[in-house]
């Protein structure tokens, strides 16, 4: 296709979804998962990966293109001593049925020196991802941008004009989370667990997933508290295990201010608590967890509990301990918010599951435990007589 045959459309709000603010960025833009605001008030490098990583956040538009290309500036993790990790994927789907995917080259690289958690970026050239063959026709189309690389968005072409694609009516859920949460080792940006959740219930995702950063932080309520949303879910200890941040007693007050929070701005919104699913290692013994490298340069390391059961007894949190309080929790304010609700994460993915399923690296599941959350979620959640029934 010659180049005057393009149509070039600016990167707009108004094309995006799943995202909560846009930066604008040398190049183009910045999609974000938490606001400004909210980037102000830490200073995590962990955290400013993660809500940086578009998960969940796609492109979305009507048009009657049959050929399409976005440019991009990705930023790809890479880990001192280890194999180069897969490039992202991009997931387009046509009317709402995934037709391609393609992965885009170029872009920066940051390397993580896993053994002291130092890192440097190595910048690199913008990369295009290309989609052809699409059908003729009016169509609503949508670009799932790759879960784990950060990406800014340089340009978009497309054969023919696009408009913002038109409210379909579906309701909106936002879910927050952890890694697991935000795709971990899932297969592409439409298979993490949310986003087959997600489309299996027939709702729009807002994704606030973020690896290693589901702290009850009060500024994660408060971008949840001021977000629309029609359904809320909030999966809560994993992160506060495997990085020894606060006690027992810490904990409990902890989560009601963060559901207090949410329940400033979304008063009667359906809330659901999920638990933490299955993990061996944390069950019942406390973090911090550790990753043990004598796998390293063959690509796989696993992660190990440094903690020591016996510290329970002080206030240190597992998994069990963290599940038996969310639960007593969510008991005690239902008596005056019966729009919230729990789910055990064990009925997501539990000690069966591991024994079938096991967490490769001992803390994330690998693709297709993440079907299998998803379509438990889905079940559980928006089926009958769920939390998110319609």
């Amino acid at each position: 296709m010659n180049a005057q045959d393009w149509i070039t459309t600016p990167l707009t709000a108004d094309l995006l979804r799943g995202a909560l603010d846009l930066e604008r960025t040398e190049h183009g833009v910045l999609p974000h998962r938490l606001p400004a605001w909210a980037r102000a008030q830490y200073f995590d490098g962990q955290l400013a990966g993660a809500e940086s990583q578009p998960s969940g956040v796609r492109l979305a538009f009507r048009t009657r293109a049959t050929a399409v290309e976005l440019d991009t500036l990705r930023t790809k993790l890479a880990y001192e001593g280890a194999p180069p990790r897969p490039d992202g994927v991009y997931d387009l789907l046509v009317d709402g049925r995934l037709t391609a995917q393609a992965s885009t080259t170029g872009g920066n690289v940051r390397l993580v020196d896993m053994t002291d958690g130092s890192a440097e970026t190595r910048p690199g050239p913008v990369g295009t991802v290309r989609f052809t063959g699409l059908p003729d026709g009016e169509k609503d189309v949508e670009i799932w941008l790759p879960y784990n690389e950060a990406t800014e968005l340089v340009a978009l072409r497309t054969d023919a004009p696009v408009e913002p694609a038109p409210a379909d009516g579906r309701r909106v859920w936002l879910h927050h989370g952890s890694s697991i949460s935000h795709g971990s080792n899932a297969a592409s940006p439409t298979t993490t667990w949310p986003a087959l959740a997600a489309s299996l219930g027939g709702v729009e995702l807002t994704n606030l997933g973020f690896g290693g950063s589901a702290l009850l932080d009060p500024f994660t309520a408060r971008a949840i508290r001021d977000a629309p949303a029609d359904l809320i879910s909030v999966k809560i200890g994993i992160n506060l295990v495997n990085l020894d941040v606060m006690r027992l007693r810490a904990f409990t007050p902890a989560v009601h201010g963060f559901l207090d929070t949410i329940r400033e701005g979304h008063p009667t919104t359906p809330l659901l608590v999920v638990s933490p699913i299955y993990c061996a290692i944390h069950e019942d013994t406390p973090g911090p967890a550790a990753p043990d490298f004598s796998n390293l340069g063959e690509g796989a390391f696993r992660f190990v509990a440094l903690g020591d059961p016996a510290e329970r007894a002080g206030g240190k949190l597992t998994l069990n301990v963290i599940r038996d309080e969310l639960a007593r929790v969510v008991k005690q304010r239902a008596v005056d918010d019966p729009n919230l609700h729990h789910l055990d994460g064990r009925d997501l993915y539990g000690e069966a599951d591991f024994a079938e399923l096991p967490l490769p690296d001992q803390l994330h599941p690998d693709a297709a435990t993440h079907r299998r959350i998803g379509e438990r979620f889905a079940a559980l959640a928006f089926g009958s007589g769920g939390a998110f029934s319609a």
